[in-house]
């Protein structure tokens, strides 16, 4: 196996990333894309009660959450997954398909948030799909070849800009009397009713999609500084936030406009916006393209880190371990991950991209959970000082709910 670190020799990658910047890099893949592609697919399912759907969902995530921040600070590499079922299994076999599956989650993701990007910009220009989708991932890979740091300043930039907007639509709701406390009393169902709460735990399934993202930030490990310190409050800050905002603007949507006009609309957001603010809803439109865009760019970062992570320990092409001497990111891996995107997005539609993309998650976070649990046994493999640890039974409450909410998923499918 190749050694981890990097001999001098050749360039790798840089420590430049503190917590602002990973929180922005994880907010910037978690938050938007999700939100503003599949909210109207989720009050369509779950109608008053979609709030709910995505407290489920946040609920589940904090036990994986959890067990991915205590493992970053045992393994801060890149390819983090990997390495965390690697280690925990000792198996290279499992090593290498934890890393793939990993990769494809990140990869089928960017080719959904493609089409999500697409079917906005049709609504501003007429030109093919197909032609669309090539240029948009096309610009997105050529951003994320350039230096980290700059790459997630320009991220940043447009995560500001798309969770403002949806700040605007809460915030604007408030401001015009939209009874805010009453829907949220509409949002918990009967507990007689016990059909409801299966349509809600199948509906947290999808709305799980606009939580994938948080784990992205273990795999820019290698570029954060003081990652046993970073890392895992990145990860929490992520989520949290996350939660927070889609909470507020459903139970805003909601408020504001009944739940037939919201689930029978493409763009469900652009008529909440135009509801609870004074702008145009062609300003949403561009926010949404925007999202979807930055969220593509995140995603397309971390599929290279991944790619290259494997590469680094002999799993995959040492080609793909290169690094380019003046971005010193790993421009060969994204390359690679450019042309997959693409293939995929021409491929599939959005939904067999969404929903693919949280089944093989949530298979990965139980592999994840799974191999904390064995690592905690293991008496040689002591945590070094000042990592984040986490009970016993957390990644055992993590299991639960990622199956949990997988089978409920795919029965209702």
């Amino acid at each position: 196996m190749a050694s981890f670190e990097n001999d001098g020799s050749t360039p790798g990658l840089r420590r430049t990333l503190t917590l602002p910047y990973v929180v922005l890099y994880g907010l910037g893949v978690t938050v938007g894309a999700g939100i503003y592609v599949l909210v109207g697919e989720v009050i369509s399912r779950a109608g008053d009660h979609s709030p709910l759907a995505f407290v489920v969902a946040g609920l589940v995530m904090l036990f994986p959450a959890a067990c991915f921040g205590e493992l970053t600070g045992r393994m801060p590499y890149a390819a983090a997954e990997a390495h965390f079922v690697g280690t925990g299994f000792k198996s290279s076999k499992l090593f290498l398909l934890a890393g793939l599956a990993v990769a494809a989650v990140v990869l089928i993701s960017s080719a959904a948030f493609a089409h999500g990007a697409v079917g906005y910009l049709l609504q501003l220009v007429d030109l093919p799909v197909a032609a669309l989708l090539i240029a948009v991932i096309l610009v997105t890979g050529i951003v994320s070849v350039f230096e980290i740091r700059n790459s997630i300043a320009l991220a940043g930039v447009l995560t500001v800009i798309e969770v403002g907007a949806l700040l605007a639509i809460v915030i604007g709701a408030v401001m015009n009397g939209y009874d805010l406390s009453g829907q949220v009393v509409k949002t918990i169902p009967d507990a007689t009713m016990p059909g409801l709460w299966s349509a809600i735990a199948a509906t947290s399934l999808l709305a799980f999609f606009a939580f994938i993202g948080f784990e992205d930030i273990d795999s820019i490990a290698e570029e954060t500084v003081n990652p046993q310190q970073t890392l895992w409050r990145g990860i929490f800050l992520t989520l949290f936030l996350s939660l927070v905002i889609y909470i507020a603007v459903v139970i805003a949507a909601l408020a504001a406009l009944p739940v037939a006009e919201l689930s029978g609309h493409t763009a469900p957001l652009s008529l909440v916006f135009a509801k609870t603010t004074p702008f145009s809803p062609l300003i949403i439109t561009l926010i949404a393209i925007v999202a979807t865009i930055n969220g593509i760019i995140v995603q397309m970062i971390m599929a290279a880190r991944v790619l290259y992570g494997l590469a680094r320990r002999g799993s995959l092409p040492s080609v793909l371990a290169k690094v380019h001497p003046l971005t010193h990111t790993p421009h060969i891996a994204t390359g690679l991950a450019i042309i997959i995107v693409l293939a995929l997005a021409l491929a599939f539609p959005i939904t067999k991209l969404a929903e693919l993309t949280s089944a093989i998650t949530l298979v990965v976070f139980t592999l994840v959970c799974a191999a904390l649990i064995l690592i905690k046994r293991d008496p040689q493999n002591v945590a070094p000082p000042g990592t984040f640890l986490v009970p016993v039974w957390a990644p055992y409450i993590g299991i639960i709910g990622c199956v949990t909410l997988l089978i409920a998923g795919l029965a209702a499918g």
